[in-house]
Order: C-alpha cells, then structure tokens, then sequence
C-alpha cells in the first residue's frame, strides 16, 4: 500500500500502471477512545480499477 500526497497523484500511478479506475470507494478510519465514541482520524480511500486495452 502506498501513500499519495493527493488523489489524482494516485489516479496517475494507476493509468501510468496501464489500468483504468472505474470506481472509488471512501472509508472513514476511526479511533478508539476509552470509555467514549470512536473518533475519526482520517479517510481512505480505494480505487477499483480495470486493465487499459492496448
């Protein structure tokens, strides 16, 4: 898994990878905290994505 500084620097490694993202998923990633409600930390997010035709 790699980190990307932005979405579409991601979506440029994909296409540069010779695949096609057709779908974006977004999952929030929460926090445990003792005793209260789980706190959000971040979004991530995952790309669904098909081999370009050449």
């Amino acid at each position: 898994m790699s980190d990307f500084s932005s979405v579409n620097e991601c979506v440029d490694q994909i296409k540069k990878d010779g695949y096609m993202p057709v779908k974006r998923i977004e999952k929030p990633v929460f926090k445990e905290q003792n005793n209260q409600d789980p706190e959000p930390v971040r979004q991530e997010i995952i790309f669904e994505a098909v081999p370009l035709d050449k």
